[in-house]
């Protein structure tokens, strides 16, 4: 396993803190001035734009106010911009340039870091596909056919990708109970997470081309956190069959920080043990998910925030580069920007479940806060964040938080009935 990268920012050394040397995830950052692109290193955010005009950093495209110009040169140049930067952050190398060109973390507004151009959701976690198939159906059909053969994902909407601290709108829709004769529309009841990791896409690939897994691998050029809020009632009534729509629509918040994956080789691994052989378009080639521990806290507004769930990224069934390759196998045109969601991510035992759903067993079973309130679903005011990180030795490659905070419905174009 690497070692901490000593950096001249001194906070990058604290082995608790989520942005040392070795990590350096990109972001887009404003304070006094238009948005643009910034690295996190310690508790500081250092403007890739001054130092683009300075003449330190090629012209990517820095000053833009999204990362899509840097993704979109490709994998030479995201190493080339790694190397500058950590080469000038590194212990003994200060400059005044440099120094004038960080900022507290505490003190600037982040912004979505990429604009999101299409949005794909899979739903890759063996586990929470086994979950929701048994509540949805029973457990001897829990997953569908296609399943273990396949990373099954539909097309979502990257209008509504919004960046953490964004707060939003529980949302209203068509709902059916198994008792009612009739439809009725009104504000979801059953409001829900699902904690995700989302592939961000660098490198396009045009409409015909079929691509390889470890060519799929390479177009990657980082990860984020990924909440896929969705409305189980909505959803129960809506999904047969194409599956989520209005239920999934209205909000996914994705992290501040595009945790690269040049920060996340040394944590590379294995993806489960398989009861079929994939076909060769989609079969594994190496160790391509990584070991991320990720976890979920939940607050009643103006409560201190409860862990609900602790779990990680290497229990998906497919890797990015797989539902990646898949995406493609058809000849669907990837672009730059495109943003891959994992589907929930959920362990084998219960507090190791990725949404509610799961954790309260289809509302049967309440979860308690620890301030007293129960919960079976997300209730308005209420807070969730999504946390993750990779352990090395003596440091770790943080991916910050995921935050969203629920609002009540609005009645804006109400056809209600």
């Amino acid at each position: 396993m690497t070692e901490l990268v000593r950096s001249w920012v001194e906070t990058a050394n604290d082995p608790e803190s989520p942005f040392p040397l070795n990590n350096l995830p990109f972001g887009v950052f404003s304070k006094g001035a238009a948005p643009r692109c910034a690295v996190a290193i310690g508790d500081k955010v250092l403007d890739l734009a001054a130092l683009q005009l300075a003449g330190l950093l090629p012209d990517y495209g820095f000053e833009e106010p999204a990362l899509n110009t840097f993704m979109g040169k490709g994998k030479p140049a995201w190493q080339e911009v790694r190397e500058t930067l950590t080469n000038l952050l590194l212990e003994g190398a200060e400059t005044d340039t440099m120094r004038n060109a960080l900022h507290d973390m505490s003190d600037v507004t982040m912004h979505l870091p990429f604009t999101v151009t299409e949005y794909t959701d899979f739903y890759a976690g063996r586990q929470h596909a086994f979950n929701v198939g048994s509540l949805f159906r029973d457990p001897a059909n829990a997953l569908p056919p296609n399943w273990l053969h396949i990373p099954i994902g539909y097309n979502g909407r990257a209008s509504t990708v919004v960046v953490s601290g964004t707060d939003f709108h529980r949302p209203m829709g068509q709902l059916k109970g198994p008792q009612d004769d009739m439809p009725s529309f009104g504000p979801s009841k059953r409001l829900d997470i699902e904690l995700e990791m989302g592939a961000v896409v660098g490198t396009p690939s045009e409409m015909g081309q079929r691509v390889s897994v470890d060519e799929a691998d390479d177009m990657i050029f980082g990860y984020v956190l990924l909440n896929d809020w969705s409305a189980r009632d909505i959803q129960a009534w809506e999904y047969q069959p194409l599956g989520p729509f209005q239920a999934k629509a209205f909000a996914t918040t994705i992290g501040p920080w595009v945790v690269t994956k040049a920060a996340l080789e040394p944590f590379r691994c294995d993806t489960p043990p398989r009861e079929h052989e994939l076909l060769p378009h989609i079969r594994d080639t190496g160790p391509m998910l990584y070991d991320v521990d990720l976890s979920v806290t939940m607050a009643a507004k103006g409560g201190q925030p409860t862990v609900i769930c602790e779990t990680n990224y290497n229990t998906l069934y497919y890797s990015a580069a797989q539902q990646l390759a898949h995406h493609a196998s058809s000849g669907c045109a990837m672009r730059t920007g495109d943003l891959l969601g994992s589907g929930t991510i959920s362990g084998p035992d219960k507090g190791m479940f990725g949404s509610l759903l799961e954790m309260t067993w289809g509302g049967k079973d309440p979860l308690t806060l620890d301030g007293g309130e129960t919960r079976t679903f997300i209730e308005d005011g209420d807070t969730l964040a999504l946390h993750g990180h990779a352990q090395g030795d003596g440091y770790r490659i943080g991916f910050g938080s995921c935050v969203g905070s629920v609002l009540s419905a609005t009645n804006t174009g109400e056809g209600q009935t």
